[in-house]
C-alpha cells in the first residue's frame, strides 16, 4: 500500500517501505486503516510522543503513515474525521504530522475546512530510524507541518521554528 501511494511522490519517499515493512520510523500506538472491496483504501498512524517546541516540552500525537491509494485521490476521503475522536481520547492537546513539500497540495486542501493549521519554515529533528556507521544519528528536515488543535487552540501552540522529537519519524 505504502510503496503505491508514496511512489509517485517520488522514489525516494516509497523507499523506506521496501520489503515486507510497513514502518518508516517508529511504529504507530494505533493505525486507522480503511478498507473497500479493492484491498487498503486509507491508512494513518497515530503515536503519543513528547516533542519540545522551542523551549517548550509538550504530549502531542504525531500523525504519520498517511495515505489514500492513488485511484481514490480527489473524492473527499479524510482520515481526520475519523481520527477526531480517537485524539480526543488519548488526551494530548495536539496532534501534528510533517509532510515532505511533495504533499503540500494534498495537505492544504486537508486543512481548507479550518480543523488544522499549515506552519511553513518549521525544522523537524528526529533519530534516524535505522543506525549507519558513515551517517549522523539525527537528521533536521524542513517540513510543512500540519497541526490540529485538539480540546484546546492553535493560540495554545507554543512558538518556535524547531521541533525536537523524541525519537525517530512515524
Amino acid at each position: 500500500f505504502f510503496r503505491k501511494t508514496y511512489g509517485p511522490t517520488g522514489a525516494y519517499n516509497a523507499l523506506p517501505f521496501e520489503g515486507a515493512r510497513s514502518w518508516s520510523g517508529a511504529r504507530p500506538e494505533l493505525r486507522v486503516i480503511g478498507y473497500d472491496a479493492h484491498g487498503v483504501a486509507a491508512h494513518m498512524g497515530l503515536l503519543r510522543r513528547f516533542v519540545r517546541v522551542g523551549e517548550v516540552d509538550l504530549l502531542v500525537c504525531e500523525l504519520g503513515l498517511w495515505g489514500v491509494r492513488p485511484d481514490l485521490e480527489g473524492y473527499g476521503i479524510n482520515s481526520m474525521r475519523i481520527v477526531y475522536p480517537v485524539l480526543q481520547q488519548l488526551g494530548v492537546r495536539f496532534a501534528f504530522g510533517g509532510v515532505r513539500q511533495a504533499l503540500r497540495n494534498l495537505v492544504l486542501r486537508l486543512c481548507r475546512n479550518g480543523l488544522a493549521t499549515v506552519l511553513e519554515g518549521v525544522r523537524v529533528r528526529s533519530t534516524l530510524a535505522d543506525v549507519y556507521l558513515n551517517l549522523p544519528p539525527t537528521r533536521c528536515e524542513n517540513v510543512i507541518l500540519v497541526v490540529f488543535p485538539i480540546g484546546c487552540s492553535m493560540s495554545d501552540w507554543p512558538s518556535g521554528t524547531l521541533i525536537e522529537r523524541n525519537g525517530p519519524e512515524l
